[in-house]
């Protein structure tokens, strides 16, 4: 259990250790608790691919810790930068075109090479600090399980309760914001909102 705002480091870096073992995690966000792991931790993302029953091509979303790190993974014009600079850290998820510099496990997982890739950088003091300490973005997912429609995850009793078994560490932090997020897909010539989210965005 860790505080809501001012988590404590000591707290955050056991957590940490088991994401940078392999580990698949449950953390608090701005929009729910997520699941998160490590960009090379493929057992810990085909754990998730059995759980949700997703194919090997399911989009999973890279949490970022600044702009600078979303800009290394993805290509950033200055309409999406300014776009970004505008809407975050915040419970919005951005579909960008894929850098070259995005990892090659990523960019190559599914039957075709990726084109696109779900940005997020999230307002959450624990998420935060766990992408600080990690030094680098997370891959992440939401709480769904294959018979439901909408996460429920908000509520951490109720996260614990139902996700606890499958994961290799929960972060705490009480109940958070609820999701999802909104979605804003940035491949086109414009930007455009593809799904609001609990916390509705205007462009």
């Amino acid at each position: 259990m860790v505080h809501p705002v001012n988590p404590q480091q000591r707290l955050v870096d056991k957590a940490v250790a088991v994401i940078r073992g392999g580990g698949l995690a449950l953390v608090p966000t701005d929009a729910g608790y997520s699941l998160a792991w490590g960009l090379e931790a493929r057992d810990a993302e085909e754990r998730v691919q059995r759980l949700r029953e997703l194919d090997s091509r399911h989009p999973f979303t890279l949490l970022c810790r600044q702009l600078s790190e979303a800009g290394r993974l993805a290509r950033l014009d200055d309409p999406a930068f300014r776009l970004l600079r505008s809407l975050t850290p915040g419970p919005c998820t951005f579909i960008l075109p894929a850098s070259p510099d995005l990892p090659k496990r990523i960019k190559n997982a599914g039957r075709s090479k990726r084109r696109d890739i779900g940005i997020r950088l999230p307002d959450h003091g624990v998420i935060r600090m766990v992408l600080e300490s990690v030094g680098e973005p997370l891959l992440s997912t939401s709480l769904v399980l294959p018979d439901e429609e909408h996460p429920n995850s908000h509520e951490a009793e109720q996260v614990a309760e139902r996700w606890l078994r499958w994961v290799d560490v929960m972060l705490d932090a009480e109940d958070c914001e609820p999701g999802p997020t909104s979605i804003v897909d940035c491949t086109g010539d414009e930007p455009e909102v593809i799904r609001q989210g609990f916390h509705p965005v205007a462009l």
